[in-house]
């Protein structure tokens, strides 16, 4: 929900990180798994009960990964590949902090199984989707390299969530049901936008 507008801006204020970059003759896909690298480490300090150590590296790492595209482009360096591993290392520092948060803070363990499940259910649907708008013909809304269906909940707003996790904790069993309840409508709202492209380009009984 609030990707899109970031996405837009961050480019006009990274020129420097870029120009780092460059300079270092990096490659976006090492930037990529370096983001991935760095939320494993937050989620490490997160598990050692380090909050405001996880948060800096956190938004580190999101930083790297939100700049590994900008620096493709930049650069001439996109590729399909690229925009595969951007998304599996999205993916795997999303998990990773829910590991960390569970060892944390046990009592949830439940609600963290939930939170996992339903990242599987929102990147599947995102996935989906973004494949059956690319088929339809529906404007993309970003240069993403793999096409995304936007949601209630994205990089963005998982974000937030975590560092309220982290700033938090002590209001984890009000906070983890409302991003429960974030992830669900996603996924609920993602499938209806489905069915309903569906039965436009189908018989009205199909399902």
């Amino acid at each position: 929900m609030i990707d899109g507008p970031f996405r837009s801006w961050l480019p006009s204020v990274t020129r420097p990180l870029i120009a780092v970059y460059g300079g270092l003759k990096l490659t976006p896909n090492a930037i990529s798994l370096a983001s991935a690298f760095i939320a494993m480490g937050a989620a490490y300090l997160c598990a050692q009960d380090l909050p405001m150590a996880a948060l800096v590296a956190w938004w580190s790492g999101r930083l790297l990964d939100g700049t590994d595209g900008i620096y493709a482009r930049a650069t001439g360096q996109t590729s399909d590949f690229g925009a595969y591993l951007d998304i599996v290392c999205d993916m795997a520092s999303y998990s990773v902090m829910i590991l960390g948060f569970s060892f944390l803070h046990p009592q949830y363990q439940t609600l963290w199984s939930i939170v996992l499940l339903l990242y599987v259910l929102c990147i599947t649907s995102a996935l989906a989707l973004g494949s059956l708008e690319q088929k339809i013909g529906v404007t993309l809304r970003d240069n993403r390299g793999l096409r995304l269906s936007a949601g209630l909940a994205e990089g963005g707003e998982t974000g937030l969530a975590y560092s309220a996790f982290l700033l938090f904790p002590g209001f984890l069993s009000f906070l983890l049901p409302i991003w429960i309840g974030v992830l669900a409508i996603t996924v609920i709202a993602r499938t209806l936008l489905a069915y309903r492209m569906f039965r436009a380009q189908n018989s009205p009984n199909s399902l």
